[in-house]
């Protein structure tokens, strides 16, 4: 199995608002191979907030063949920040993907 972390920056103030776009089911659960998804708020930091969006997947092959998509593609299309469409500005401030390979897991109990 692997992890994957998508490491999303986002101006202050609004990380409950990117957060909140991963509450319900999307189109990511029905994917082949898809085994859950998790999403981390990061504590602490002062100039901007951070979430992880982690996906877990039965293999590489499975999380590829999400990226390349459709699903994928219109899941991924630019956002604009809600009240800020007319000045184009963006909540986003940048993000990073990173890839683990889970060598061991334990469930509780």
């Amino acid at each position: 199995m692997i992890l994957v972390t998508n490491t999303i920056k986002v101006k202050k103030g609004h990380v409950q608002e990117v957060a909140k776009r991963f509450e319900q089911p999307k189109a990511v659960h029905q994917s082949p191979g898809f085994v859950r998804l998790e999403v981390l708020i990061t504590k602490g930091l002062e100039e901007y907030d951070e979430l992880k969006v982690c996906t877990t997947w039965e293999n590489d092959e499975a999380f590829q063949a999400w990226t390349e998509s459709d699903a994928f593609k219109n899941a991924h299309h630019k956002r604009k920040t809600e009240g800020n469409e007319n000045k184009g500005e963006s909540i986003m401030l940048g993000a990073e993907l990173s890839k683990y390979e889970i060598a061991y897991q334990h469930e509780a109990g």
